[in-house]
């Protein structure tokens, strides 16, 4: 019941900073924008002190942490990976023009328009 409680006043800190942005619609742009974050940098601070949000934050690490692991594709690999699709796709679409221009070659002389 507490972590329900706990996002139930994130969500409420989210609201609030987005009413804030409305309410000082005559302030600077800069006071506005800071209302929304102060509220979803305090919604967050309340949110990770639930059980849901500490396996979210947890969640959010391990992922940054599996990201770091990954090794990525060379810039060398990249544009020959992107060549081999292009000359595939070019491929492809000639491919089922020809497909395409031969049938209607064919259903038009079956019914009897051709030259």
């Amino acid at each position: 019941m507490a972590d329900k409680i706990k996002l139930l006043a994130a969500f409420l800190l989210v609201v609030a900073g987005i009413v804030g942005f409305y309410a000082l619609q005559d302030s600077a742009a800069v006071l506005r924008l800071a209302s929304v974050l102060v509220g979803v940098a305090l919604a967050g601070f309340v949110a990770s002190l639930s059980d849901v949000g500490k396996r979210f934050f947890a969640f959010g690490r391990d992922s940054v942490a599996e990201a770091k692991r990954v090794v990525w594709p060379t810039r060398k690999e990249t544009l020959q990976t992107t060549g081999v699709v292009i000359l595939f796709a070019i491929t492809m679409a000639l491919f089922l023009w020809a497909v395409d221009a031969s049938l209607m070659v064919m259903v038009n002389k079956l019914m009897g328009r051709g030259d």
